[in-house]
This record gives C-alpha cells, sequence and structure tokens, in this order.
C-alpha cells in the first residue's frame, strides 16, 4: 500500500514558530490547484502500489473550496489505483470551520480532519500568532463532532511561560470532547522563524527543554491512563482512530508528496522533494518539467532511517525484519549499541522487539541517533 500527501502552500498569515513553505498571498492559488493536478498526472507511475490513504497538508487546505478539492481528488482517482474506502484527511484550523465548509469537506469526501487547534487559551495563541482565538478553538469542535466519527485535533507543549497547570488544563479541555485522536508537539525553534527572533530580542523567554519533557510525561501519563494508544512519539489515538498517514509514513511505506516543498519516498532507497517556491514551481510543471531534487539511500542511510523512524512506534524495533532488510551484521551492531541504553533501562528487549521504555519516550531521538551507524561496510 502506499499514500499521496498534497502539500496546499497558502495561509491566512504566518505562525511564529512555522517553517514550512507557505505564502500569505493567494495570487497564485488557481495556477497553483492547476499544477497540482498535474504532477499528479506527470507522476502517476511512480506509485506502483494501491493508494490507501491521501493527506491534504500544508499550508491551509482548508482554505480550499469545492472546486478546488474535487480537481485535486479527481486527478488522483483518474491517475492512480485507489483502495475502495482510503482515509482521505485534511488538516483544518479552527477559524475555516463552519457548517458550510464542514458539509463541502465531506460531499467531496473527507472522511477525517485534522484540527490545528494548538492550544485553548488566549495567551498561547497569541504568542504563535495563530489565526484563531480561544473561543473558536472550543466552536470548532463541537462543530467538527457532528460532521466527522474520525478526527484528530493538534495541540502544542513546552511554550515558554506555559505553566504544567495550563498544560493540564488544555488536556482537560481535549478531554471533555472524548476527541479520538492527538498529535502533540513540543514548541522547537527553527531558524529564521518569527519566534527564533523573538527569542533573540529576548521578548519571548527560551524554549525549556526541562518544562518541555515534563509536559511529555504528564501528556503520556494522563492519555494512557484515559485509554488512548502511544502508538507514534507525538501520537496518541483510541483503537481504530490512528492514523494511517502517520503510521505509512514511521513504517517506511512510499508515498508521494505532490506540491512545492513536498517530499516522497520510494520504500527504499530513494527520496525526492520538490523545490521551495510557488512561482518556479506552477512555471516548470507548466512545461512538463519536475522541479525535483533527488537523494540516493545507501545501506547505512536505511538502516538509519529505520531505526529512528521504528523507535517512535510503540511496537519498536522488530529483530527478524532488521535482519530481514539489512543482514545478520547490521543486527549484531544493533544489539552491541544497545546495551548501555539495556543497562539504564531506556530500552526494553522483548522477545524479538526493542522498544524505548516510558522513562525515556521523550529522548526517543536522541536515542536513536546512539544507534546510527555511518558507512557501515
Amino acid at each position: 500500500m502506499s499514500s499521496i500527501y498534497i502539500h496546499i502552500p497558502f495561509c491566512k498569515q504566518a505562525c511564529h514558530y512555522c517553517d514550512f513553505h507557505f505564502s500569505t498571498s493567494l495570487k497564485y492559488k488557481e495556477p497553483l490547484i492547476q499544477a497540482l493536478c498535474k504532477e499528479l498526472e506527470l507522476r502517476s507511475e511512480e506509485l506502483p502500489k494501491t493508494v490507501e490513504n491521501i493527506y491534504f497538508g500544508g499550508g491551509t487546505p482548508s482554505l480550499l473550496n469545492r472546486e478546488e478539492l474535487d480537481l485535486i481528488l479527481n486527478s488522483i482517482y483518474k491517475n492512480y489505483k485507489v483502495e475502495t474506502l482510503p482515509e482521505i484527511t485534511l488538516e483544518a484550523n479552527p477559524d475555516d470551520v463552519n457548517h458550510k465548509t464542514l458539509e463541502v469537506f465531506t460531499s467531496v469526501g473527507i472522511n477525517r480532519l485534522s484540527l490545528g487547534i494548538q492550544s485553548f487559551f488566549e495567551e498561547d495563541l497569541k504568542l504563535m500568532n495563530r489565526a484563531h482565538n480561544a473561543n473558536e478553538a472550543i466552536e470548532s469542535i463541537n462543530l467538527v463532532k457532528a460532521y466527522f466519527e474520525n478526527y484528530s485535533i493538534d495541540l502544542i507543549y513546552g511554550m515558554p511561560e506555559m505553566s504544567l497547570r495550563r498544560w493540564e488544563e488544555n488536556l482537560n479541555i481535549a478531554l471533555s470532547f472524548a476527541v479520538p485522536h492527538l498529535s502533540c508537539y513540543a514548541l522547537t525553534v527553527e531558524p529564521q522563524t518569527a519566534l527564533e527572533r523573538l527569542i533573540e530580542k529576548k521578548i519571548v523567554p527560551s524554549v525549556d527543554d526541562e518544562l518541555a519533557a515534563s509536559h511529555f510525561d504528564f501528556l503520556y501519563q494522563t492519555l494512557i491512563g484515559k485509554g488512548y494508544e502511544h502508538y507514534e512519539f507525538s501520537n496518541f489515538g483510541k483503537k481504530g482512530f490512528f492514523s494511517q498517514n502517520n503510521l505509512a509514513y514511521w513504517t517506511g511505506k512510499p508515498y508521494l508528496g505532490i506540491g512545492p516543498s513536498a517530499h516522497s519516498f520510494n520504500g527504499k532507497d530513494k527520496r525526492v522533494w520538490n523545490i521551495k517556491n510557488n512561482i518556479k514551481y506552477i512555471k516548470s510543471i507548466k512545461a512538463d518539467l519536475l522541479p525535483i531534487t533527488e537523494e540516493i539511500l545507501n545501506k547505512s542511510d536505511q538502516y538509519n532511517e529505520f531505526v529512528m523512524t521504528r523507535l517512535r512506534l510503540q511496537e519498536g524495533i522488530n529483530l527478524d525484519e532488521l535482519k530481514s532488510n539489512f543482514g545478520q551484521n547490521y543486527v549484531d551492531y544493533f544489539i552491541l549499541q544497545i546495551q548501555s541504553h539495556l543497562d539504564e533501562e531506556r530500552l526494553d528487549l522483548y522477545q524479538t522487539h526493542v522498544c524505548i521504555t516510558p522513562k525515556a519516550k521523550f529522548l526517543s531521538d536522541g536515542i536513536a541517533a546512539d544507534l546510527f551507524k555511518i558507512d557501515f561496510k
């Protein structure tokens, strides 16, 4: 099975923490939608497997109207073999959610919504420069529940001056709606973002890693206690509501990224990504040229990516799969590398699976990096 990701590079305004590719001008929206459809046609041979999920990300996909969504989805169904009932997710901002837009989303085939709440508190939303307010955050969930059984909300923790108490209140509000899925991310300071400049000018306090770790620990204990499964480091879901797009990415399935800055992976050894410029992207696609950069992963690269992605999953690394993909030499190297983490109880070995322990989950990426192999022969 495979996935298609559609990048919609438009937003009403720039969030202070965001380093994704987008434009706050909608001037080129129409030609860009046409280019997305043409890119889907030009790359139709890249996904030999059936498409099981489609994901509209961005940017702000909820800015698209019915005709634009129809054009893109029709292009997918015309050029690709799609599962009978694929999961089709659309990221939506709370300020875009109303009865009219939700009716449009459901009518074109969107069956899962990812709602960018980020926080239920006005001071947090202002710090992030979000377009919605706290009341809209609450009202958007009430509206979405009336149209979607399968939906998710995003929350951000570890923000400057966010007390543990306020993070607890954020979670309590989310849980009061019985949301089936939560994606929770630690605030990170990305280079060349407004947040980085605000911190450099001492307008906003620096991000505190210890605070973020305490927020994560509370998040983990709270949601596990409420019956959610921590199926991937940033994602918690009730049974039957795990994001198929997330699982495809973290289990190494092939995916096709369409749109400026979108990344693709063939499921084996090749990554491809599009140019991060809307106008150049449109001109290139119009001329039947793919504006892509390609990277071929050597065996060590593939091994490192396998370790990084699988350790983020609750089932961890399957040693049989590791051997099947890379051979016994890599298994031997991996077993040697994990010994100190086993001794320190950061990793557990359960028969054929190696998993991050609950106390070390916030350190998942660092532990994975410690296990990487460079130029292994």
